[in-house]
């Protein structure tokens, strides 16, 4: 068994695509528009060999509380970039866009990382 996609819900499909586009490098697909349910709209975004994030937009999506609002739901995900460099130059491209939460650094739990966050509020996870 393998994971072969997950879905992350967005109130602006096009801004989340551009982010991960333009920053992560990922590739996105045409936007595909459901006839059954009108007004849903959603892209598979891929980055390397992993399972595929497919962001999905509908006009009835309540905002939650705010970007740093933890709640029920996945946590973050997490990219591997391959080195130390690669988060370290990332980390600082994020802190100069404003979407740094927090610096490459080690963890308790050994993993070299830093955190960003997407322009939805989502926390993404870069390490080694």
């Amino acid at each position: 068994m393998s994971i072969a996609h997950v879905a992350l819900w967005t109130r602006d499909i096009e801004r989340i695509a551009a982010f991960w586009v333009e920053f992560l490098g990922a590739d996105a697909g045409a936007v595909y528009e459901s006839r059954r349910r009108p007004g849903f709209r959603s892209r598979f975004l891929t980055v390397g060999a992993g399972p595929s994030i497919e962001v999905m937009e509908g006009p009835w999506l309540e905002p939650h509380d705010g970007a740093t609002v933890e709640r029920a739901g996945y946590a973050h995900v997490a990219l591997s970039l391959g080195s130390g460099k690669a988060v370290d130059d990332m980390a600082a491209r994020a802190e100069q866009r404003g979407l740094l939460v927090s610096g490459a650094r080690w963890t308790g739990d050994g993993l070299y990382e830093a955190v960003i966050r997407d322009p939805d509020g989502n926390l993404i996870e870069i390490t080694i």
